[in-house]
């Protein structure tokens, strides 16, 4: 990887999912063969890929983005929210069927239900993928997610680490990885929900055990903790990084704020504490509103929060 001169972006890659989120907002639920009169609808965009491409653009990365659409409406609104944002969708490959959704419902007490429906997301190709990272004019990081098949982000991963891009994966939803995935990964970036499914930690994890499986995955690892900031390994020790302390409305795509963030932060060079500490920056900023993409920190308060590094 060549860090970015004087003026430069640094150019990012994300392989990985669109949604368009549609929330529904009732008393209750509807029982078996019931209807209901709702209270208020709201849509959105979503997918753990789409939402971490819009994060590190707004944190003025070049983003270029992989994955995979339908061919019906919700399609031409995912691409007109990245042209808006100035994110390249031309590694978005299109495909007949549907595109990915979220159907949400939220009752009162705010319990919800999701169904999430994967759609074109599942139909990307690793071929595609290969093919698009290679032809990329810069590449200084790539980041995926589990949301689309693995076999693609390790296809992705593999064409960017042979231009000498850095890896980085969300492994969310949690599910075993794949060796061939994790032999090309570079950083895992798990929260503790996460971290619980993949090593078996329950709970707050400690030093020990996050060098362990660090050592067992064979990747540099950070553990995002919430309000409890972030946990990186370094050497055979662990560094832990505060939150930083905000009046929380919702917490929606806070964990995708920092793996942009982060992701930039790597790409940059400003050194892996430092890019931690930008993503918990971008991600207690998120919390502070409601939404996902739509939460987070605009140009002006990412840059503000990017210049606030050193």
């Amino acid at each position: 990887m060549t860090v970015p001169g004087a003026g430069a972006n640094p150019a990012v890659a994300v392989v990985g999912s669109m949604n368009i989120d549609l929330v529904t907002y009732a008393r209750r639920a509807p029982g078996p063969g019931e209807t209901v009169i709702g209270e208020r609808f709201q849509s959105g965009f979503g997918g753990k890929g789409a939402n971490q491409a819009v994060m590190a653009r707004l944190l003025r990365a070049d983003v270029a983005f992989v994955g995979a659409l339908g061919d019906d409406t919700y399609a031409g609104m995912t691409l007109d929210n990245f042209a808006a944002r100035g994110i390249d969708a031309r590694g978005v490959m299109r495909v007949a069927g549907s595109s990915g959704v979220a159907p949400i419902w939220v009752e009162a007490d705010g319990t919800n239900r999701i169904i999430v429906v994967p759609g074109a997301n599942d139909l990307v190709t690793p071929e595609h993928a290969t093919a698009f990272v290679a032809a990329m004019a810069r590449l200084d990081a790539c980041v995926g997610q589990l949301e689309i098949p693995q076999p693609v982000t390790t296809a992705a991963f593999t064409a960017a680490r042979a231009r000498g891009a850095i890896t980085v994966l969300n492994p969310a939803p949690a599910a075993p990885i794949a060796a061939e995935l994790l032999a090309v990964t570079d950083w895992l970036i798990p929260n503790e929900v996460e971290l619980a499914t993949l090593a078996g930690i329950e709970g707050a994890p400690s030093d020990a055990a996050l060098v362990a499986f660090a050592a067992r995955t064979g990747t540099r690892l950070v553990v995002t903790l919430g309000s409890g900031g972030a946990a990186i390994v370094v050497g055979d020790g662990v560094e832990r990084v505060p939150a930083i302390p905000v009046a929380a409305v919702d917490t929606t795509g806070a964990g995708d704020a920092f793996v942009g963030a982060f992701a930039v932060g790597l790409a940059l060079g400003l050194g892996d504490v430092v890019a931690v500490r930008l993503g918990i920056a971008c991600a207690s900023d998120s919390v502070t509103r409601p939404g996902t993409q739509s939460s987070f920190p605009d140009a002006g308060r990412s840059a503000a929060l990017l210049a606030a590094m050193g």
